[in-house]
């Protein structure tokens, strides 16, 4: 009979026949028994072979079964279909329904009810097709890569649209396919890489597959689009015009709020979200101490949004508009909206008529662009960059990073232009 001893956590056994001096080592993995001899005929010498054999294995079966490693002999070898799921086994669609489960249940309350809507959109319209009927095992690198190639590849055939009206199909025209941006595959990805994390906690996936994109060169930090302090100018002119002498008297309502919302909100800094959230019992007017001027009054603000309840000091240009939009509501209750839902329809057509839609890189200027302009505005007036951090509910380095960084008052020229004495 041989002599048999356990390493690696009763992984590998190296076992020596009766009619041989060296010790041979064995171990299963990947549904297959791996033999080798250790060419050792010294007990303690054939235990070290084993283990860094074992160590080449599970190196090369992972790089195997994530894509990196050819499937055949030769590179270049075209991916087998995918093999007919085990009995017993989960497939990728399953480790979605769990993970739903678990998001909804865990995340409740804690993050916005929509976000959590969109990890169920993006499976159903993209994941789920892609993967859904796959085994765990075959959802690996080469697969995620194709998918990536899949989304950015426009189809060959654009398909007509269909819609239902009261029991009637309708065909409309063939939607126009935008290729996806850098930020909505990767969401994508994230929602897979959250799929296949719950899997594994599951013990129904052994290891994650490498999901890193290749061949993606370094992304350049770019500034935000803002207003500069000329194009701001043209801006709320252009609204308070409207204001004025609207081209229908029944859009005077809606233009004078447009015109007040500019001015409210390149005055505040806040987020187009906690605007919208703003109620009358979270505003006050207060009088800055040491003065006693009505031009120095500002706003006191207590935000609810993106990052909780928060506090904002206004610039004194909010105060008139907040108190115009007070005035025309009447006596509001402390709990009706100042503004409500941001007005995207009527503020995007007076961008386009002042060609002031996009900047000079491409960008789009939306509502938030005027929370960008605040932060702009207020550090090319020299104020604290940690003060305007606080005050717009952000941190230092993403004021730096993305706002502070193409402003050139931030250099100091008599810093830099130096010239030692001769």
């Amino acid at each position: 009979m041989s002599e048999r001893h356990r390493v690696i956590d009763s992984k590998v056994y190296l076992y020596r026949r009766e009619n041989s001096s060296f010790w041979q080592c064995a171990a299963y993995l990947s549904g297959r028994n791996r033999r080798r001899t250790t060419g050792q005929a010294n007990l303690a010498l054939a235990i070290a072979f084993a283990r860094d054999w074992y160590q080449d294995l599970l190196a090369e079966d992972r790089l195997r079964r994530t894509g990196r490693l050819p499937m055949g002999d030769a590179v270049g070898v075209p991916r087998p279909p995918p093999r007919k799921r085990a009995p017993g086994e989960k497939t990728f669609a399953d480790a979605a329904a769990q993970f739903l489960r678990e998001y909804r249940a865990l995340v409740a309350g804690e993050r916005n009810p929509a976000y959590v809507a969109s990890k169920e959109t993006v499976l159903r319209l993209y994941l789920l097709p892609a993967f859904g009927a796959l085994p765990l095992a075959e959802v690996d690198a080469g697969r995620i890569q194709d998918y990536r190639v899949h989304r950015l590849t426009p189809p060959a055939e654009i398909k007509a649209a269909y819609y239902r009206v009261k029991g009637r199909v309708l065909v409309g025209k063939p939607r126009r396919w935008r290729r996806p941006s850098r930020s909505t595959l990767h969401k994508e990805v994230v929602c897979l890489r959250q799929v296949l994390r719950t899997a594994n906690r599951r013990g129904w996936l052994l290891s994650l597959p490498d999901m890193s994109e290749p061949y993606r060169a370094s992304a350049k930090i770019s500034h935000r689009a803002w207003f500069s302090p000329e194009e701001y100018v043209r801006l709320y002119r252009a609204t308070r015009a409207r204001a004025r002498r609207p081209k229908r008297e029944r859009w005077r309502a809606a233009c004078e709020k447009l015109h007040d919302y500019v001015l409210f909100m390149a005055n505040t800094g806040l987020r187009p979200d906690e605007c919208a959230r703003l109620e009358f019992r979270d505003v006050a007017v207060v009088q800055p101490a040491g003065s006693t001027a009505a031009a120095d009054r500002i706003l006191e603000i207590e935000v609810r949004g993106k990052r909780g309840v928060g506090f904002c000091k206004s610039m004194p240009g909010a105060v008139r508009p907040f108190e115009r939009v007070r005035d025309r509501a009447g006596s509001p209750a402390p709990k009706d909206r100042v503004f409500g839902p941001p007005p995207r329809e009527m503020l995007n057509r007076v961008l386009e008529e002042l060609d002031l839609k996009t900047d000079r890189e491409g960008r789009r200027r939306t509502a938030y662009s005027l929370r960008h302009t605040y932060i702009c505005l207020r550090l090319l007036e020299g104020a604290d960059i940690y003060q305007v951090a606080k005050n717009c509910r952000t941190s230092v380095e993403m004021i730096e990073t993305y706002y502070a960084a193409h402003l050139k008052n931030t250099l100091d020229a008599a810093a830099i232009n130096v010239r030692r004495e001769r």
